[in-house]
């Protein structure tokens, strides 16, 4: 003890403790899951645990004094040495990963290195980890997010990272094949037979197809039905084309499942690469068009795309583009033309027929764009355009005319059999206060497809007072049993059977048979497309019918060109009166002075 009382520590004591604490630390060491090394500025190693050493088959002592350099060959050893010394001179932690051969599998290991500065000399200590197990874990994962788990086929985002490979590795003397395959109504065999038979045929077809591919094409499902085979390499057409119809055959063939006999074909699209496109997008989107093609062309068929599909898929879309930006504009609106009543040729009631004016001024019709905007889901927003201005028209008609005449609208059947579309019109007519007013022209196809507008629609609009009319009748899904269960309130025969009525006998039975089938079942008959004397003469003598339509009396017009005209060259609200056989009787009906709408 010194004069302050204070005991000094034995030396023996300190040398003691300070072994046990190096102890601890050689103890805790050697039982780190992790390898752990330390080597000396010379780059040998003078601390290695159990786990560094079984990293590399080897016994810790064998280890110590030893470099890694020592197990590299020797083109490789020098460079072991610079990399490890430029590690030291930046200072900086470096994680590498290396993969070891362990007996018949391959072993991943993430490894950093840091120096540190201990007693005036630098060290490098490494730490090792074992991370085999994840990344197994992560390629799996990896291989699911892929793969489609129904059919274990690729999957779209696998097989494009494919082709682009392909894409990316060519010199210039690349040539392959993507086909788009589309089964034909798959969603029937979904509905008819089950969901469980629909995702076996899928199966079923992957593996019929695949046993028809060559060493390096491959095969994935990129949808519900579709499937894109990549067929490569072309060395000529004639072998793609062999081998697609060959595929064609083969899914032809009746699949047994599940105690039944399910047929299927498909429609497959072809194009090439480098000719058809130098992208994967554009090779599958051309693929895709001609697929489209043979659907429309005949199900079951191949077609291979060409400049002349090209030409067509750009001036469609162009057509597209103009369509959105027609809607956004507003330039949709309304033509209306004349019902007019056969004997006193009053006008009784109009069409608003839908038109698109363009920034031009020019007159798109209806055959030019209807079809492509009910495909891209732009019929529902024109359609709501067509009846806001029917709205408007209304009391100009009321004060040009008479009051309180019909206005028809016509409606696709598609959007007739969307319940959430028609509320919204049936919401949209009962706050205008004139759905009386307004009559809703279908075609056939809207009553017969589902069941969805007979049953679950038309009982909508009766309730609010809303009229329905069969438009097109005879052209399209003309059946006496479906037309018995139809509670229309107007029949419109379609002009190809009014077209030179008076000279075609066959015609004229039709005609009347239409009529008295229409009378029976208390539906108001119009004969469409009246456009000579000769035919309107017929309909007077021969028929019964009471309402026409047609260029005779007048065509279809503008409420704006009305406006700006002031009103009309002869009256538009009634025909003259003369009567077929007088000396005027010949003259055109209900001229109008504004620019007709065509």
């Amino acid at each position: 003890m010194d004069g302050s009382g204070r005991r000094h520590k034995e030396p023996s004591s300190r040398g003691a403790r300070q072994q046990a604490d190096e102890r601890i630390i050689r103890e805790v060491i050697e039982s780190m899951p992790i390898g752990l090394t330390v080597q000396s500025e010379d780059g040998r190693f003078i601390v290695a645990n159990a786990a560094a050493a079984a990293n590399l088959s080897m016994r810790p002592e064998d280890l110590i004094g030893a470099s890694p350099a020592d197990f590299l060959p020797e083109e490789d050893a020098a460079s072991r040495r610079q990399w490890e010394q430029d590690i030291i001179r930046q200072n900086e932690v470096v994680t590498v990963e290396a993969i070891v051969p362990d007996q018949d599998r391959e072993r991943t290991w993430l490894i950093s290195h840091k120096p540190i500065r201990v007693n005036d000399q630098t060290l490098l200590v490494a730490s090792s980890v074992d991370v085999t197990h994840y990344k197994e874990l992560e390629s799996r994962l990896a291989e699911r997010a892929h793969i489609d788990e129904l059919t274990s086929l690729p999957n779209r985002a696998l097989i494009e990272q494919h082709v682009e490979t392909i894409i990316a590795q060519d010199e210039g003397n690349t040539r392959f094949a993507l086909a788009f395959i589309d089964l034909d109504n798959f969603k029937h065999i979904n509905d008819y037979y089950s969901h469980y038979v629909g995702d076996t045929l899928l199966v079923k077809i992957s593996q019929r197809i695949a046993n028809r591919l060559r060493p390096r094409d491959k095969l994935a499902r990129i949808s519900g039905d579709e499937f894109l085979l990549l067929l490569d390499p072309v060395d000529n057409e004639d072998e793609i084309r062999s081998l697609i119809d060959g595929i064609q055959r083969d899914i032809k063939r009746p699949f047994h499942i599940d105690m039944y006999e399910v047929f299927s074909s498909c429609s497959i699209g072809v194009s090439f690469y480098p000719d058809h496109g130098r992208d994967y997008e554009t090779l599958r989107r051309n693929s895709d068009s001609a697929m489209y093609r043979a659907k429309q062309v005949a199900k079951g068929d191949a077609v291979y795309f060409d400049l002349a599909m090209a030409r067509s898929m750009t001036a469609r879309m162009e057509v597209e583009q103009r369509l959105r930006l027609a809607l956004r504009d507003r330039e949709f609106c309304c033509a209306f033309q004349p019902k007019v009543e056969l004997h006193s040729h009053n006008v009784v009631g109009f069409e608003a027929l839908m038109r698109w004016r363009d920034a031009n001024g020019e007159i798109n019709p209806p055959g030019e764009f209807i079809e492509l905007a009910i495909e891209l889901g732009l019929m529902n927003p024109i359609t709501e355009l067509v009846l806001q201005e029917v709205f408007d028209s209304m009391d100009f008609l009321d004060a040009t005319f008479a009051p309180g005449m019909c206005v028809s609208v016509n409606i696709a059947a598609k959007q007739a059999n969307d319940p959430v579309f028609m509320r919204s019109v049936i919401q949209t007519l009962k706050d205008s206060k004139r759905a009386e007013r307004i009559m809703i022209e279908l075609t056939e196809e809207a009553f017969v497809a589902q069941g969805t507008f007979q049953h679950q629609i038309l009982p909508l609009l009766r309730e609010i007072g809303v009229r329905v009319s069969i438009d097109d009748f005879g052209t399209g899904y003309s059946s006496l049993s479906a037309l018995a269960d139809i509670t229309a309130d107007e029949l419109k025969i379609d002009r190809s059977f009014v077209s030179a009525i008076h000279e075609r006998p066959r015609s004229q039975s039709v005609l009347r048979a239409i009529e008295s089938l229409g009378r029976a079942l208390g539906m108001t008959v119009v004969a469409e497309g009246v456009e000579t004397f000769e035919e309107l003469a017929y309909l007077q003598a021969a028929t019964g019918i009471h309402q026409v339509q047609g260029f005779y009396f007048a065509k279809p017009f503008y409420i704006q060109d009305l406006r700006e005209t002031g009103g009309l060259i002869g009256r538009v609200r009634e025909a003259r009166r003369a009567q077929p056989g007088s000396a005027s009787a010949a003259q055109p009906r209900l001229t109008v002075a504004a620019r007709s709408a065509g």
